[in-house]
């Protein structure tokens, strides 16, 4: 199975890309837009089927859509104008893994903690609490080590809270919020197997709203 990496470069005006890139429901309106690259009728999950993820990256020279896949994407389908766009596959980079080689990394992602029955109970908290600050960084350094990573540097910083709205089958309209940070960093590899099932799966919650893409290279004077 290869995995794709493309980065699109949205046309600031392209009032399509615009329309994906800003505004309380851009992460949903993105979402729709990349997964109309892949075809139709892929069953009930077709995120999970072509393993799509993406991250939206600030630049100097404004955001960067990064979306990885383990189908091609069809970049044919994106609207006149929206922007450039580059494909490449990650199959070299993700072979030539091995224990103790160090990378720099980055993820987006969505940290949080499910208290059990009791302490919801005792404390009236909800299902899902979203962590930040240390407790994001506890959260983080935990999927690295199960991601086959020991984190050597760890920068996080908080993002803007992912939102949408979604109306399952006979069901009332559903209300979703995903708290996001992005971490940054370092670290030595210590399970290749287990980064490259990571990279492929993504990390935490929130995947189709732009969170869980870890996205690596190999760190400056490493041999």
């Amino acid at each position: 199975m290869s995995v794709w990496l493309t980065r699109i470069v949205p046309d600031p005006r392209s009032a399509q890309a615009r329309r994906d890139l800003t505004g309380r429901e851009a992460a949903m309106h993105l979402h729709r837009r990349l997964m109309s690259l892949f075809p139709d009728d892929a069953g009930p999950d077709p995120r999970a089927r072509f393993g799509v993820l993406f991250r939206l990256d600030d630049t100097p020279t404004g955001s960067h859509i990064l979306l990885q896949s383990t189908h091609q994407p069809d970049l044919t389908r994106l609207p006149d104008g929206y922007g450039t766009t580059q494909t490449r596959p990650l199959d070299p980079l993700l072979d030539a893994l091995k224990p103790g080689l160090t990378i720099r990394y980055r993820c987006t992602a969505s940290p949080v903690r499910k208290p059990g029955a009791t302490t919801r109970a005792l404390y009236n908290l909800p299902a899902v609490v979203p962590l930040t600050g240390a407790h994001a960084d506890e959260w983080f350094t935990r999927q690295a080590d199960t991601a086959g990573l020991t984190p050597l540097t760890l920068h996080s910083q908080p993002l803007d809270t992912a939102r949408a709205l979604r109306t399952p089958d006979t069901k009332k309209t559903q209300s979703i919020r995903h708290t996001r940070t992005r971490f940054d960093g370092s670290a030595t590899i210590t399970d290749p197997d287990l980064l490259r099932q990571k990279i492929t799966e993504g990390i935490g919650r929130g995947k189709a709203y732009g969170c869980g893409l870890l996205s690596i290279a190999p760190a400056r004077n490493t041999p």
